[in-house]
């Protein structure tokens, strides 16, 4: 089960982001990207290439989520980011993900991630790979609520990357190395 906060700039910050998408045939797709944030109350921006099979499948179903990377799920969410959709179709299966219908967009939520921010496309600038979403939802997992119903970070254990030496972190730990533990998924 899944609670609904509605439209709201909910995200960690500089998390890890996994964006999911259904592609022309409806198979599931996910990439992992770290350049985004929330841009209005109810605007996510990421920057993501013209190139990915996700920005292929966003421009045609015109929506997308994004869910929080965690560390429980390092070796997947790097593993989508290093291997190409345009190469590899089933990546999201071989991730180990499984799909659960969003209710309020054409895009699907990643079970094993508990936070995901659901998006109608605005636009995208091919020139700029800046890809802007409308916020149409927050959902949460209800494992990682407390007994308040509020996300109990902690149990989120949500990951950022570090640029400078291409780790993922959880608050200040090293969790995984990015670009290194998923290719043991391949």
């Amino acid at each position: 089960m899944r609670k609904n906060f509605g439209a709201k700039p909910l995200t960690y910050p500089q998390p890890v982001y996994i964006i999911a998408t259904y592609g022309e045939d409806g198979t599931p797709n996910a990439m992992n990207a770290a350049w985004g944030g929330i841009s209005e109350m109810k605007e996510i921006y990421i920057c993501i290439s013209a190139g990915h099979k996700t920005t292929k499948n966003i421009l045609k179903h015109k929506a997308f989520t994004v869910s929080m990377a965690e560390a429980s799920q390092v070796a997947a969410c790097d593993y989508v980011g290093i291997v190409s959709g345009n190469k590899v179709t089933d990546k999201f299966a071989r991730a180990g993900f499984h799909v659960v219908k969003s209710e309020f967009v054409d895009a699907p939520l990643i079970e094993e991630l508990s936070v995901a921010v659901e998006c109608k496309l605005i636009d995208f600038n091919p020139e700029t790979g800046i890809l802007r979403g409308e916020i149409v939802n927050v959902s949460v997992d209800e494992r990682v609520l407390d007994g308040n119903g509020e996300v109990d970070a902690a149990k989120v254990m949500p990951i950022i990357f570090d640029p400078f030496n291409h780790d993922y972190l959880k608050v200040g730990e090293k969790v995984g190395k990015a670009f290194s533990d998923g290719k043991r998924l391949k």
